[in-house]
C-alpha cells in the first residue's frame, strides 16, 4: 500500500509541475516538450532525493511527504520545477523547428522523432564535408585571399572540396564556373575542371519509371521507343520515342529515380556549408556564396520538377507569337507528362557550336541570325519578364528542316518585375553609350537597397570601369559585368536574384552569339533593339487603333470614379484645414507593430532587471549569513535560496521567450 502511496504522491506532484512550469513559461509550449522535461524532472529529482534520504527514513512504512523535513519537501519540489524548465529550454534551444507569427510550429515539421534522425544525419554528413574542406586547406587559404595566388590555391581547394563531396556539390561548382560575372578568372578556370559523369539508367530502371509515371502502358502510348538515351545527366536522361496516335517523333525526359533523395540529404548540407565559408571569410561574405547556395538550391527544386518546365516552355511559347520573330520552342505533352517524365517534340537540328553545314544549307546571314537569337532574348526579358535563363550553345539549335531558331531546355528560367526591365534597359543601354549617369540609373533600378546608394561615390568607380572599355572595338562582356558586380559587392549593395540570372544569362549569351558570329557586339545590338522598341511603341496605337481604344475606354472606366469624388474631396480638406481640425503627428507608438514591440522589449527588460535584483540580493544575504552565528542566519539562508530560485525561473522563462522570437518566420 506504500508503494502506490507514493506513486500516487509522486503522480500529483508531476501534475502540479506540469501546470505550474506551462503557467512560468509565459508563452505558447509544444505539449511533447513540456510532457517530456516534466517526467524527466520528476524521474531524475524523486530518484536523487530517494537516494540521499529517503531510503533510509522508512520508505515503506510511511509516505514521501511524511518522510521529509518540510525544508526539503520544499527543495524537492522546486528542484523538479526549475530542472522541468531547463529541460524545455534545452529543448527548445536544439530544436531546429521554425514558428509562425502566433508561436506555433510550421505545418508539416512538428514530429521530433522524424527531425532528430534526420538531423543527426545531416551532422554526420556536413562532419564529413567540413573534414573534407579542411584537409583540402580551404579553412587556411580562405582567409587570406590578398593576391592571385592565394586566389589560386583557394580555387584549388574549393574545386577539391567540391569534387570529392560529390553528387549536388560538383553541380554546384558547374553553376558557379558559369558565373563569370561574379568570380575571377582564376576561379572559373579552376571550377570548368569540374566534371560529373552520371551513368545511364538500366533498361529495367528505365522501364519500371515509364511505368509507374505514364497514364496508360508503353506500348499503347508510344509506337517506338529508343532503349538507348539521346543523353544522360545527373538530372534525368533522355529518350527518343514516336507516339502511337499522331505518329509524331518525340523525346521523354525521365527524372533519375535518386535525385529528390539526394537533394533532401545533400542541398541542406550544401546550404550549411555555405554559410560556414562566409562566416570564416569576409571574401566568401562579399560576393555571397551563401546567397548563390540559395539561389541554387531553389532553381535544382524547379528543375527537378518537369511540370513546372513544361509550364514555362508554355509561357515563353504563348509570348514569343506576339512577335515578328520565328523562334521555335518544342511543345509539351501535358497529358502524358507529370513531376518526373516530360513528353515532348523531337527537334531535328544542329546545336550552334556545330550547325555550319545548315548555316551553308540555308544560305544563313550568321550576323542577321546572332541578331534574331538576341532579340529573342531581349524580347522574353525586357517585355514579357520571363525568359530562358542557361542560352548557352547546346540549348540554341538550327532546325534543319527550314534553319530556324530553336531553344531547349526549359528548366532553368528568369522572371523580372517591371522595374528590374525597365533598369536591364538603362543598363545595357549605358554601358553601350558609355554614359556613367544612365548606367548608375539602370543599377539604382536592380539593387535591393537602392536607398543606399552613394550617387558621387559609385559614379565615380563606374566610370573608372567605363574609361577601360573606351576606344576598343569589343566590350569584353564577362570582364565588364565582373566588374559592375565587383562594383555593387564593394558599395555593400545587392542586386535581386532575378537580376543576377539576368546578368549570367547575358554573359552566357554572349559566349553563344559569339560562336555564331565572331564581331557581333551584345551592347550595341541591343541599343538597337531598345531604339527600335521604343519606335513600335509610339506606332502601336497607330497599328491597333481598336485595341487601342478599348484599353483607353478600360482605363478611364476605372479612373472615373475617382474623379468624380476629387471635388466634393477638396471641399472637405479645406473645411478641416480652416476648422483648424488637421494635425499632423506621428511617433514610434502610432503603429501597433512598433507599439507592441516596444512594449514587449520593455516588459522583458523589466523582468531581467527584476530577476537580476534578485540574484544579487540573494547572494548579498547568502555572504552576510555567514557571519551571523544566530537562528536568524537560517532565515536569511531560506530567503536567498528562494530570491536565487525566483531569479532563475525569471531567467529561464525570457532564454524561452527570447528563443521562440528568433524562430518565428
Amino acid at each position: 500500500m506504500s508503494g502506490l502511496h507514493l506513486t500516487i504522491q509522486v503522480i500529483v506532484a508531476a501534475l502540479l509541475i506540469f501546470i505550474i512550469s506551462g503557467r512560468l513559461i509565459g508563452s505558447k509550449v509544444n505539449l511533447a516538450k513540456r510532457i517530456l522535461s516534466v517526467v524527466i524532472s520528476v524521474s531524475f529529482t524523486t530518484f536523487v532525493f530517494w537516494y540521499t534520504y529517503l531510503r533510509d527514513n522508512a520508505i515503506n512504512t510511511a509516505g514521501l511527504v511524511e518522510n521529509v523535513l518540510n525544508v526539503a519537501t520544499l527543495l524537492w519540489f522546486g528542484s523538479m520545477l526549475l530542472i522541468s524548465m531547463l529541460l524545455y529550454l534545452f529543448f527548445e534551444l536544439f530544436d531546429p523547428i521554425a514558428l509562425n507569427e502566433n508561436g506555433n510550429p510550421v505545418k508539416g515539421k512538428n514530429n521530433i522523432f522524424k527531425r532528430s534522425v534526420v538531423y543527426w544525419r545531416r551532422q554526420k554528413r556536413l562532419r564529413y564535408v567540413l573534414k573534407i574542406a579542411m584537409t583540402n586547406g580551404i579553412t587556411r587559404t580562405v582567409k587570406f585571399v590578398r593576391n592571385r595566388e592565394d586566389e589560386r590555391e583557394l580555387a584549388l581547394a574549393l574545386r577539391l572540396t567540391l569534387e570529392q563531396c560529390g553528387g549536388i556539390f560538383v553541380k554546384f561548382g558547374q553553376v558557379l564556373s558559369t558565373r563569370k560575372e561574379l568570380l575571377s578568372p582564376i576561379f572559373i578556370e579552376e571550377l570548368e575542371k569540374l566534371q560529373q559523369q552520371a551513368p545511364p539508367l538500366s533498361k529495367e530502371q528505365v522501364d519500371a519509371l515509364l511505368q509507374q509515371n505514364l497514364p496508360a502502358p508503353v506500348d499503347e502510348i508510344f509506337s517506338y521507343f529508343s532503349e538507348e538515351p539521346l543523353a544522360a545527366a545527373s538530372i534525368g536522361q533522355v529518350h527518343k520515342a514516336v507516339l502511337r496516335q499522331t505518329n509524331e517523333p518525340v523525346v521523354v525526359k525521365i527524372l533519375r529515380p535518386e535525385v529528390k533523395e539526394i537533394m533532401r540529404d545533400d542541398l541542406g548540407i550544401l546550404l550549411e556549408f555555405a554559410t560556414w565559408i562566409s562566416s570564416k571569410s569576409s571574401w566568401a561574405e562579399s560576393f555571397g556564396f551563401k546567397d548563390l547556395a540559395i539561389g541554387f538550391a531553389a532553381s535544382l527544386r524547379e528543375e527537378i520538377d518537369f511540370q513546372i518546365e513544361a509550364r514555362n516552355m508554355m509561357q515563353v511559347t504563348n509570348m514569343m507569337r506576339k512577335t515578328v520573330l520565328k523562334v521555335n520552342i518544342p511543345r509539351a505533352y501535358l497529358q502524358y507528362s507529370n513531376a518526373n517524365i516530360l513528353v515532348m517534340d523531337y527537334i531535328d537540328g544542329k546545336s550552334v557550336a556545330n550547325a555550319s553545314v545548315v548555316f551553308e544549307k540555308f544560305n544563313i546571314d550568321r550576323h542577321e541570325f546572332a541578331q534574331n537569337v538576341l532579340y529573342a532574348f531581349l524580347e522574353q526579358a525586357l517585355i514579357s519578364g520571363i525568359f530562358h535563363a542557361d542560352p548557352h550553345p547546346g540549348n540554341v539549335y538550327v532546325e534543319n528542316r527550314q534553319g530556324m531558331i530553336t531553344l531547349l531546355d526549359f528548366g532553368a528560367v528568369g522572371r523580372l518585375a517591371e522595374r528590374q526591365q525597365e533598369g536591364l534597359k538603362l543598363f545595357l543601354v549605358g554601358i553601350h553609350q558609355n554614359d556613367v549617369g544612365t548606367l548608375v540609373d539602370g543599377i539604382t533600378m536592380l539593387v535591393e537597397n537602392a536607398e543606399e546608394v552613394e550617387r558621387e561615390r559609385i559614379e565615380q568607380a563606374v566610370s573608372q570601369v567605363l574609361l577601360k572599355i573606351s576606344y576598343v572595338d569589343r566590350v569584353p562582356t564577362d570582364e565588364l559585368i565582373y566588374s559592375i558586380f565587383s562594383i555593387v559587392r564593394e558599395f555593400g549593395l545587392r542586386f535581386y536574384p532575378s537580376v543576377s540570372v539576368a546578368l549570367r544569362a547575358i554573359v552566357t549569351l554572349d559566349g553563344t552569339l559569339r560562336i555564331i558570329d565572331p564581331m557581333f557586339d551584345i551592347f550595341q545590338e541591343a541599343k538597337l533593339f531598345s531604339n527600335a522598341y521604343v519606335k513600335n511603341s509610339f506606332k502601336q496605337p497607330f497599328k491597333e487603333p481598336k485595341a487601342t481604344k478599348e484599353r483607353l475606354e478600360e482605363e478611364i472606366a476605372l479612373i472615373l470614379p475617382n474623379i468624380r469624388k476629387i471635388p466634393r474631396r477638396i471641399d472637405q480638406l479645406v473645411k478641416k484645414v480652416e476648422g483648424g481640425k488637421i494635425i499632423l503627428h506621428h511617433d514610434i507608438f502610432s503603429d501597433k507593430a512598433n507599439a507592441s514591440f516596444v512594449t514587449q522589449l520593455f516588459s522583458q527588460f523589466v523582468l531581467l532587471f527584476v530577476g537580476i535584483t534578485f540574484g544579487i540580493i540573494s547572494v548579498a544575504l547568502l555572504a552576510i549569513s555567514q557571519f551571523m552565528y544566530t537562528a536568524y542566519a537560517i532565515y536569511l539562508n531560506m530567503a536567498a535560496y528562494l530570491g536565487l530560485f525566483l531569479c532563475a525561473i525569471l531567467l529561464v522563462r525570457l532564454s524561452i521567450q527570447a528563443i521562440h522570437n528568433m524562430k518565428k518566420s
